[in-house]
């Protein structure tokens, strides 16, 4: 008797708008692009529900392991929101790549001791023990915001977006020279890439609040059902 495969559920946009927390238009957009899994029927687009859950974690063994899961939740999240985007454990150690990186963090970054100082300064955001997010100015005067990564009741790690300009941008002469004093770069290296950043408007900053939140939660489903499967001491009966 042939085996009946189970019809495929999709959602709809308002569905995914839900999961994410982004505007609609976006998720049109990236359906149209193609960075997000999609049909069109008629003039509505339809997502496929299983290839969603995955992008969003929801089973990380599809995706070869928790580590790939966890890089291409925070890539999605960073195309949606046109940020940048890592994930760290609650050291500050990175356990991704960043996301979308913007030109000017990419250049600074690209000096060893320039790095060094960005870690140290995801660190001590592990040591802040706000909950909940916020915009803060970061060492290199572009704001970023954090959540923290849970694992049960342990604080596993963070999700930290950034590289966004406020409203002040670019810095003085004078404030440039300061940051190039902090991150341990030339001024001229800040200089040629100061204007390279990623520029959000006020009510696509509150969505990012709200919405770093959400992708929190989603990574902390993946470590936790990681760390269930591979401790033998717990019982799956």
């Amino acid at each position: 008797m042939p085996t009946t495969q189970p019809t495929p559920t999709y959602l709809t946009a308002r569905d995914v708008q839900e999961l994410i927390r982004v505007d609609r238009s976006t998720i049109y957009r990236m359906a149209e692009s193609g960075r997000l899994p999609a049909i069109k029927v008629g003039r509505q687009w339809r997502f496929p529900a299983d290839e969603i859950n995955v992008m969003l974690g929801g089973d990380f063994r599809q995706q070869g392991s928790p580590t790939d899961a966890l890089q291409r939740l925070a890539d999605l999240f960073a195309d949606l929101y046109d940020i940048m985007v890592i994930v760290t454990d609650i050291a500050g150690n990175p356990m991704t790549a960043v996301s979308n990186p913007c030109g000017y963090f990419g250049a600074v970054s690209g000096e060893a001791e320039a790095l060094d100082r960005c870690i140290a300064e995801w660190k001590a955001l592990g040591s802040q023990y706000d909950f909940e997010p916020r915009l803060r100015p970061s060492h290199l005067g572009f704001l970023c915001t954090r959540a923290f990564i849970r694992v049960e009741n342990e604080l596993a790690g963070m999700v930290i977006a950034g590289g966004i300009a406020p409203d002040d941008w670019p810095p003085s002469p004078a404030e440039i020279e300061a940051i190039a004093a902090e991150s341990r770069v030339s001024v001229d290296i800040i200089t040629a890439s100061i204007n390279d950043v990623h520029r959000l408007a006020p009510e696509d900053q509150e969505r990012l609040i709200d919405g770093v939140s959400t992708l929190a939660k989603h990574l902390s489903l993946i470590l936790t059902a990681d760390r269930t499967t591979n401790d033998p001491t717990r019982s799956n009966t």
